[in-house]
């Protein structure tokens, strides 16, 4: 493997938005050279290769030909599938012996085949499935999830160890991929129940602050309560994991619990709250703008 600075790999970064941006960054802080950048919104590129000095490419060959592993953050399973391509302009041409460390929150089997498209043509690939936010990918503290080839995560260990507070190893492709559905259902679940029982409390009369204070040191606490219990309440709605993310986040561990069998209508009832959010213009918001369809006094209530 060609390497930049002592023994460190050259990085590439494809999907520079708000997370991807926060990993190149951390990386180029701590002595990783990023060599290469890639966007479709170049101004995001050209950001982070101007705080980095990496090349904005503008073709994903072009990510690879500069690197020797490419950190993927995508919207989507069709945007995976269009960056592990197997004809055209793709990550995989002139892809022996590189390694993708695939971070985006698509389904299991996107990820499964994007690894299985690596291999076949002589690169590696694992997932790398962040629990975190914008603040943890930027300060390297990001709870990181591993899946895929055991032997790829050991060699890649030292560099997750500077992007992570919480490193582990999952299993075998697809299964770190299947936790974080789950880690980003319950979370949702949490998210639009807490914003239920305030809005009721708001409706009641009811100090929401008291009520936060008796939620936080009862049945009713939750890692959402300290992260978006004020926001809900102050109508502060500063996107750091937003309500379009998270109906599709819901709807991914929605499909894996119908291919399972099971019926999970909890699940479902939050997942059509982010869907509303969306339908309404607002699903750009923090997920905490849940609570704008929950409280009485707020206009969208009433649609």
């Amino acid at each position: 493997m060609a390497t930049g600075n002592g023994s460190l790999p050259n990085i590439g970064v494809v999907g520079v938005g708000r997370m991807g941006a926060g990993m190149a960054l951390r990386l180029h802080d701590v002595g990783y050279p990023v060599a290469a950048v890639y966007d479709v919104y170049k101004p995001s590129a050209e950001a982070v290769g101007k705080e980095t000095g990496a090349t904005v490419v503008t073709e994903l060959a072009q990510v690879t030909a500069h690197s020797d592993v490419v950190i993927t953050v995508v919207t989507d399973d069709k945007a995976m599938q269009a960056i592990f391509a197997e004809s055209g302009d793709s990550l995989l041409a002139g892809a022996t012996g590189k390694t993708f460390v695939n971070c985006a929150t698509v389904s299991p089997a996107a990820h499964v085949t994007a690894i299985e498209r690596a291999g076949r043509a002589g690169a590696h690939a694992v997932e790398a499935l962040m629990a975190s936010s914008i603040p943890q990918a930027r300060d390297g503290t990001l709870y990181l999830m591993i899946g895929g080839d055991r032997a790829v995560f050991d060699r890649l260990e030292p560099m997750f160890a500077q992007m992570s507070k919480s490193l582990r190893y999952i299993g075998p492709a697809g299964s770190a991929a299947q936790v974080k559905a789950l880690v980003n259902m319950v979370m949702n679940i949490n998210t639009a129940g807490l914003a239920e029982g305030l809005g009721i409390g708001d409706a009641l009369g009811l100090d929401l602050t008291m009520l936060r204070e008796v939620f936080s040191q009862t049945g009713a606490n939750s890692r959402v309560l300290e992260t978006d219990g004020l926001d809900m309440q102050n109508r502060e709605h500063d996107v750091f994991f937003s309500g379009a993310h998270a109906a599709k986040d819901s709807h991914i561990a929605i499909a894996l619990a119908k291919e399972a069998g099971l019926e999970v209508p909890v699940a479902e009832a939050s997942a059509a709250q982010f869907d509303k959010m969306v339908r309404l213009g607002i699903g750009e918001l923090d997920k905490s703008g849940v609570a704008e369809l929950t409280f009485k006094s707020r206009a969208l209530s009433h649609h």
